[in-house]
């Protein structure tokens, strides 16, 4: 039954839309002939205008990506996947953590010890919220993905703890 929901989720993804949205829950899923993860040596930044962005994303995905916003812990699509695979920036489709750094935080939203390499990830200092956090967007469109905490699992003993909706998945191929 889950895999007949999973699939179905996915054609109607594909259909619908080259980049995938949200559907009734299921993960973010595209497929490889969607998305080529490639693993660049040099990130070359991509700058569009906000109206490009718009029209590119979902409303979501503009709050979240070039808004800095958050979705609510436990309402995204990805805080639980656990598929092989890797995540990819949702606005450019850099390739930012793999599965195997994916970890069960208990946050609500998905955790990752590290990113696939430094460079895919810039950080910066957020004080929103009246105290100093690491901020933590794609090193190639510039898209907020969420924080960096120093509470996080060995071999590194950080948290980056990143909003579904900044993400896209993509599985591995067997």
């Amino acid at each position: 039954m889950r895999i007949t929901l999973y699939l179905l989720a996915l054609l109607l993804l594909t259909a619908c839309k080259s980049r995938t949205q949200q559907v009734d829950n299921t993960p973010a899923v595209v497929t490889a002939s969607d998305i080529t993860v490639d693993f660049p040596d040099q990130v070359i930044n991509i700058d569009k205008s906000a109206e490009e962005w718009r029209q590119e994303l979902t409303k979501e995905e503009y709050y979240v990506l070039r808004e800095a916003g958050t979705e609510r812990s436990f309402t995204g699509d990805l805080w639980d996947n656990k598929v092989e695979g890797t995540y990819v920036c949702a606005g450019c489709d850099l390739p930012l953590f793999s599965s195997t750094s994916k970890f069960k935080s208990g946050t609500g939203w998905p955790s990752f010890y590290e990113p696939i390499r430094s460079e895919y990830v810039k950080e910066d200092t957020d004080y929103k919220i009246g105290y100093a956090r690491t901020e933590i967007s794609c090193g190639r469109c510039g898209g907020h993905q969420g924080h960096v905490f120093n509470d996080g699992p060995k071999p590194t003993g950080l948290r980056y703890c990143i909003n579904s909706v900044s993400l896209d998945f993509v599985p591995a191929s067997n």
